[in-house]
């Protein structure tokens, strides 16, 4: 290769670095996300609305089947009846909180024990991810109880997850209705880190693996210096589809558990309240919405920082 068709290549690498690398146009990006997502709640108040105006009051029905549902108040209020409803208190006692302060006190509730399953759904992620890449016996032995740990359904395995937790004791130590729901949400976290993991440390090309068996570099230096920056554009997918699987494993077992004081238990008991006030049970679901977006922000958070080894990234 001639000197003068090295430059040329070089110029365009440094150029797209500096792409890469420029704030202004990373600011754009986020921006442009940000608004993108704005108008897609917006679009959905708008089809929301319309089809309350448009629809039948009995829904859309084929045969005996409702394909879509009916538009009376009850069953779906106006947009702006839900969100006024979430200014005011929860009940007409004197002493009641504000709607948005006791949905805000629950969202933050399940949201902590989300948290805590998101860092254990993690590092089982992790170390199994690590696990199945280091030995090929591993792989095919433990990955397909992975995938098929995903079909058992939350409903069925909350109970006696409840029931085998409340049999713990360690001296002082006694496992608690929220330990449940955590390893709940933890069961559903681990299961896209590990997928996601484990394609993004296979994801170095062959020539740079074996660049670093012809330095002698070792499993572990390798792992550090190569596999790792590498699976960024797979991990942090798996990582905020993790956040999420975390959420909905929360507040689905807090309903199945019956664990009081969190957002998945706020939901049934405003449902019942639909009848006489339609707006109230959309209140927890907005808080359900909260606690989701929060997660998945937290994770763009790791993202930023990881920003140097991010190449593009790959769907989890």
């Amino acid at each position: 290769m001639t000197q003068a068709s090295v430059a040329p290549t070089a110029s365009r690498g440094q150029t797209l670095n500096a792409r890469r690398r420029d704030p202004q146009r990373e600011q754009g990006t986020i921006a442009r996300r940000m608004l993108v997502g704005a108008l897609g709640v917006v679009a959905l108040a708008a089809v929301w609305e319309l089809y309350k105006l448009l629809g039948p009051k009995d829904g859309v029905v084929v045969g005996t089947l409702t394909v879509l549902p009916r538009t009376t108040d009850l069953a779906m209020p106006h947009v702006w009846t839900m969100f006024a409803r979430v200014l005011e208190p929860v009940t007409g006692a004197t002493n009641a909180l504000p709607m948005w302060q006791a949905v805000l006190q629950a969202s933050l509730f399940t949201l902590g024990i989300a948290a805590v399953g998101w860092l254990v759904g993690v590092s089982v992620g992790m170390a199994l991810a690590l696990l199945m890449q280091r030995f090929r016996l591993a792989e095919s032995a433990v990955l397909p109880w992975i995938i098929l740990s995903q079909t058992v359904p939350l409903i069925a395995i909350a109970p006696l997850v409840r029931r085998w937790g409340a049999q713990i004791h360690f001296g002082a130590f006694d496992w608690e209705n929220w330990m449940s729901v955590a390893l709940i949400a933890s069961y559903l976290a681990f299961f896209p880190v590990s997928i996601g993991a484990l394609r993004g440390l296979a994801s170095p090309d062959a020539a740079h693996v074996d660049l670093m068996r012809c330095y002698s570099v070792g499993w572990w230096k390798t792992l550090w210096r190569l596999r790792l920056p590498a699976s960024v554009g797979y991990l942090l997918p798996a990582l905020r589809l993790a956040a999420a699987s975390a959420v909905i494993g929360a507040v689905v077992a807090e309903v199945s558990i019956g664990l009081r004081g969190g957002i998945g238990r706020l939901i049934v008991e405003y449902a019942g309240s639909a009848g006489g006030d339609p707006g109230k049970p959309w209140a927890p679901i907005f808080g359900s919405v909260l606690v989701g977006l929060v997660a998945a922000a937290f994770v763009g958070l790791i993202g930023l920082f990881l920003r140097r080894f991010r190449r593009g990234e790959v769907a989890a």
